[in-house]
């Protein structure tokens, strides 16, 4: 079992970055694939990008690939996501979550999710 805590959101300007980081407890963190979520105001949570257990592969959605990098270190237990050239859009709550599966895509893929941190872009 893990738990997850994000942390690094804030108030940010369009085209501005920010570094959010997931930092799970338990000795089995490297066991996990993560994945980030984010949920807007009246929407549906959604898939961002996921990485898994050794690092070596990642997988993003269109709308923050060449915007967003994943990363992982396992010594420190901590997933990172560099978000760079913020937009409006990408105001939401960002959620990160372990996923002992195969399947990264679909929040009932993951079984274990932090609480959220808030990421504000401000135009």
């Amino acid at each position: 079992q893990v738990q997850l805590v994000e942390s690094g959101g804030g108030l940010v300007q369009v085209g501005g970055s920010l570094r959010l980081s997931c930092t799970g407890s338990g000795r089995t963190f490297e066991d996990y694939a993560v994945g980030w979520f984010r949920q807007a105001p009246g929407k549906d949570r959604e898939f961002i990008t996921a990485i898994s257990t050794s690092g070596r592969s990642t997988y993003y959605k269109y709308f923050v690939k060449g915007r967003f990098t994943i990363t992982r270190d396992n010594s420190k237990n901590t997933v990172y996501l560099q978000m760079n050239s913020l937009k409006p859009e990408d105001t939401a709550v960002y959620y990160c979550a372990g996923n002992s599966g195969s399947s990264w895509q679909l929040p009932d893929d993951y079984g274990y999710w932090g609480q959220g941190t808030q990421v504000t872009v401000s135009s």
